[in-house]
């Protein structure tokens, strides 16, 4: 069965508080989960980054919830492509802080179907999903086994 992804950015919806992010987060993982879809979510506070993988119809039964949600505005789809693998297996919704440096960072990076196919070695730009593979590493270095660089 064929992996998608989708990654995109969203502002926080106004008086979006640390705790209605963290039920809205469960909530959101539980959903993920019977979809059988994992991912990435990262908060600097003001927006959202996520990263979602799963076979088809969950990923568009999860993403089509997201674009729904009150709890954020502003959604950009920054790229959506079929993958070879997961590589964010570990998890239905994987909540890290990140500053808006490493929010800018990643929103900047290549987000085409090639640059979802995996690290791109050597490649001296690396693709979005390099740095987001990355970032992830830096912040948890358990997932290491699990991840495929």
């Amino acid at each position: 069965m064929p992996i998608r992804a989708v990654v995109y950015v969203s502002d926080a919806a106004p008086g979006m508080t640390p705790d209605a992010a963290v039920a809205m987060i469960r909530n959101a993982a539980d959903f993920n989960m019977q979809a059988g879809v994992t991912g990435i979510l990262l908060h600097d506070g003001a927006r959202f980054f996520q990263y979602i993988e799963g076979p088809e119809d969950g990923l568009a039964a999860v993403y089509g919830r997201i674009l729904n949600a009150t709890s954020h505005i502003n959604i950009v789809e920054l790229g959506r492509a079929r993958t070879g693998a997961r590589h964010f297996p570990y998890g239905s919704m994987q909540l890290l802080p990140a500053t808006a440096e490493e929010v800018d960072t990643l929103i900047a990076g290549t987000w085409d179907a090639s640059a979802t196919q995996g690290f791109a070695e050597g490649n001296a730009a690396p693709s979005g999903l390099d740095a987001l593979c990355r970032f992830v590493l830096r912040h948890l270095p358990d997932s290491a086994p699990g991840h495929r660089p």
